[in-house]
């Protein structure tokens, strides 16, 4: 039996994957509850606050990272569910039943990935003070809090937004600052969008990913991991389960109980590993050369000669180095960068295993199942059913606790 029929509205612009994945959290709860919705959300998912008082509902989930929504519904008179990001101090939550991401843990989970990489110089790129992006800089005191406890010195640097006319000064000081650290060094950027920014500008100037640094982002978002030549590492945000925790507390409201008196703290999902932090110890330049351009190119059918025109030394030279440093051929490291990206499309991805063949540089299907048949006695079909789920994902068991800072 179904709930008395309720209208709530809720308030995102939602250009982001951030709101897009905690819409569809809402959704969830509302297929799998006996919650009866009708939601209000604008056609092209931007919120707009005109006449927002004018709104005859029921009930609102709406984002309290935004002052301007925050301010808006300051004399609601229906249920609010706020949703947004963790405060160090208590006195910054709103005063309404709150949902946040743990901005604490997602940083925690991207520090611990790097450091378990064995780095042992940090630094971390933030943005700009924004009262809209309060999160970032509770990001960034996380980042120190959690660096300096574990007895690493940590390099911050906020940059400047990002504009078109202001973009190639951003740039070229966003350089100055990456050339001034001590490499090998692992940074954790406050969002995806700013470590492409930093994956960029890296390959602009010629600094090595990951061998110099290593980049890992907040968000996972499709689109920024695509953006750039270099696949980049990320924590997903645990977004979904915000969305379902919030509507799951709008929902006891509506019936008649209290909402959660603390605020709902919702840890990150998974840490995507991807190649912006596959860091080895790498301390021959000639190998770390060779190196980056095996990464980048090895899925378009790159020969041994090829990278020694590129590193610029004799074959018997780099291939001794090459040995000493990973243990086999240049040869190997190129057919173990092509195998490593097949398995990772097949793990992560729907494509046929025809394309996979193509885009890892294979010369035909036929020759990547004689590859997988002797490395994993497998065939790449019998191989993507057994390696899911990914395992290059490191899951974060649990779902939102409400806990008091």
């Amino acid at each position: 039996m179904f709930d008395n029929k309720h209208s709530i509205t809720m308030l995102f612009n939602a250009s982001k994957v951030y709101d897009r994945q905690i819409i569809e959290g809402i959704g969830s709860y509302l297929q799998t509850s006996k919650a009866d919705w009708d939601l209000y959300l604008e056609e092209d998912f931007m919120a707009r606050l005109e006449h927002l008082d004018e709104w005859s509902g029921d009930g609102i989930i709406a984002d309290y990272d935004n002052p301007e929504i925050q301010a808006a519904l300051r004399k609601a008179k229906v249920p609010i569910v706020g949703i947004g990001g963790s405060y160090r101090d208590p006195a910054d939550y709103p005063e309404v039943p709150y949902v946040a991401t743990d901005n604490t843990e997602l940083v925690r989970a991207a520090f611990n990935h790097l450091r378990q990489k064995g780095l042992q110089r940090f630094a971390f790129y933030g943005a700009p003070v924004d009262p809209h992006q309060r999160w970032a800089q509770e990001r960034e005191q996380a980042m120190l809090d959690i660096a300096g406890k574990e007895g690493y010195e940590c390099y911050v640097y906020r940059g400047h937004s990002v504009r078109p006319e202001t973009w190639q000064y951003s740039t070229k000081r966003l350089a100055d600052w990456l050339k001034s650290l001590p490499t090998p060094c692992g940074i954790v950027a406050v969002t995806d969008a700013r470590a492409r920014h930093l994956l960029q500008v890296c390959d602009h100037i010629g600094m090595l990913i990951p061998d110099r640094l290593a980049v890992i982002g907040i968000d996972d978002d499709e689109i920024a991991r695509f953006l750039s030549r270099v696949s980049l590492s990320s924590v997903k945000q645990g977004c979904f389960d915000m969305g379902y925790q919030a509507a799951r507390s709008l929902h006891k409201i509506l019936q008649g109980h209290k909402g959660p008196k603390r605020p709902i703290l919702v840890p990150p999902q998974r840490v995507a590993e991807r190649q912006s932090t596959d860091f080895k110890a790498i301390t021959d330049p000639h190998v770390m050369q060779a190196m980056h351009f095996i990464r980048q190119s090895a899925c378009r059918g790159i020969k041994v000669d090829q990278v020694l025109d590129y590193v610029g030394i004799s074959r018997s030279n780099l291939e001794n180095r090459f040995k000493e440093e990973r243990g086999h051929s240049i040869h190997t490291e190129i057919h173990n960068e092509k195998l490593q990206k097949a398995c990772k499309m097949l793990s992560d991805t729907d494509e046929t295993t025809a394309q996979i063949a193509k885009i890892c540089g294979y010369p035909s299907l036929q020759y990547m199942y004689a590859v997988f048949k002797k490395h994993y006695d497998k065939t790449p079909i019998e191989y993507r059913e057994s390696a899911k789920p990914s395992h290059t994902e490191l899951d974060f068991a649990g779902s939102g606790n409400i806990v008091c800072k």
